[in-house]
C-alpha cells in the first residue's frame, strides 16, 4: 500500500508520447506482414514442364524451317546452305515477335501452361492469392531477350562459320587470326562451363532454366492455376522412348553382320531341305556366278574369291552360308586341287 501511494500517476500527454515512440514499429511490423503474405508466397514451378516447353519451341522452330525450306525446293540447290544462319534468325524473330513483344507465351511455354514474370517487381498488386501473380517483363527485357536470344545467336553462328572458312585455328595462320580463334574457343568454354553450373542451380531451385533468363530475372511461372498441360505426360514419355530406341538401333546396326545375323536364324528355321535345293553354283553372298571362284574349306562349296576374302576378313569365325561350319582355309577351283590360300 506505502508503494502504491508514493507512485505518481503519468502525465496527461504521457500516452501520445508513447503513441509516437510505437508508430515506427508498428509501420515496419505491418510491412513486413504484407511483404510476407504476398510476395514471398513459395510456389513451386515443374522443371519437366519448363524443360518440355523448350523442347518444343525448339522443334516448332524445326518445323517451320522445314516449311519455309519446302518453298524453295525449286530454286538452285544450296542456295538457302549459305544463308542458314539468316533464315533461322528470322524465325526466332518472327516467334519472339507474336509471342514474347506482345505479352503472350511462345508455343512451346503456351502448352505447357506457363508464362514469363518479372521477378525484380516483388510487390504484388491487390490482394495475392496464388503466389503466381505478377507483372509480365518489361519493353527492355523484351528487347534484350530478343537480342540475346535471336541477335546472339545469329552473330555467334556467323563468326564460328566465317572463323572456321578463314582457317583461324591453322598453326600456319598470322599470331592475331591465331589468338582470335583461341579467344573464340576460351569463350565458348566458359559460356559451357557457367550454363552447366546454371543447370545445377536450376534443377535445386527450380528457376531460370538459362543464363538469359536468370540475367533478366524472366522466371517462368504457370499461366492459370486450375489448367493442366495441354500435352500429357504420356504423349512426351512414348516420344522419349522412340527416341532413345532409335538412336539404340543407329548405334547397333552398323555394328551387326548381316550374314551372321542370318545364319543365327537358319539355326531356327523349319525348312533345313532350302539350303540343298539353292543353287550351288552361284555364290551364296553375291548370288552371282563366281568369276574367280574358291572353295571354302571343309565344306568345299563356292564362293566368288573377293565375296569369302571379305568375310574372312572381316569375320575371324566366319561360317559357311549355305552349312554354317567354320571356314578355316580357302581353295582357289583349279585342275591343282593342292593349292590353298
Amino acid at each position: 500500500m506505502s508503494s502504491s501511494s508514493n507512485s505518481r500517476p503519468p502525465a496527461e500527454d504521457a500516452w501520445i508520447h508513447a503513441y509516437k515512440t510505437l508508430i515506427p514499429q508498428w509501420q515496419h511490423l505491418s510491412l513486413s506482414l504484407s511483404h510476407s503474405h504476398q510476395s514471398l508466397i513459395p510456389i513451386s514451378i515443374s522443371r519437366v514442364n519448363q524443360f518440355d516447353a523448350a523442347r518444343l519451341d525448339i522443334e516448332m522452330s524445326a518445323m517451320l524451317k522445314e516449311q519455309l525450306v519446302k518453298v524453295f525446293s525449286l530454286m538452285k540447290p544450296g542456295m538457302l546452305f549459305q544463308y542458314e544462319a539468316e533464315l533461322d534468325a528470322f524465325l526466332e524473330f518472327l516467334i519472339w515477335r507474336f509471342s514474347i513483344w506482345v505479352d503472350k507465351p511462345t508455343p512451346g511455354i503456351s502448352l505447357m501452361n506457363l508464362r514469363y514474370r518479372d521477378e525484380r517487381a516483388l510487390e504484388a498488386r491487390g490482394k495475392v492469392r496464388t503466389g503466381l501473380e505478377g507483372p509480365g517483363l518489361t519493353v527492355a527485357q523484351k528487347l534484350w531477350y530478343c537480342v540475346a536470344t535471336v541477335g546472339g545467336q545469329y552473330i555467334w553462328a556467323r563468326l564460328q562459320s566465317f572463323s572456321a572458312f578463314r582457317r583461324w585455328g591453322d598453326s600456319e595462320q598470322r599470331s592475331l587470326a591465331r589468338g582470335a580463334w583461341i579467344m573464340i574457343q576460351r569463350i565458348e568454354g566458359l559460356y559451357k562451363a557457367a550454363s552447366f553450373c546454371n543447370l545445377l542451380l536450376f534443377l535445386y531451385t527450380g528457376r531460370y532454366r538459362t543464363l538469359i533468363e536468370r540475367a533478366l530475372r524472366a522466371r517462368l511461372v504457370y499461366g492459370s492455376p486450375i489448367m493442366n498441360r495441354a500435352v500429357s505426360f504420356e504423349y512426351m514419355n512414348r516420344q522419349l522412348v522412340w527416341n532413345e530406341f532409335s538412336e539404340m538401333l543407329l548405334l547397333l546396326l552398323p555394328l551387326l553382320n548381316s550374314s551372321s545375323v542370318k545364319n543365327f536364324l537358319r539355326l531356327f528355321s523349319k525348312d533345313k531341305s532350302s539350303s540343298s535345293t539353292d543353287d550351288d553354283s552361284a555364290c551364296p553372298i553375291c548370288q552371282a556366278s563366281p568369276t574367280v571362284p574358291f572353295f571354302a574349306l571343309p565344306c568345299q562349296h563356292r564362293y566368288c574369291y573377293y565375296c569369302l576374302r571379305t568375310r574372312c576378313a572381316a569375320v575371324p569365325s566366319f561360317r559357311c552360308s549355305r552349312c554354317n561350319e567354320p571356314v578355316v582355309a580357302m581353295q582357289r577351283q583349279a585342275n591343282n586341287p593342292n593349292q590353298k590360300q
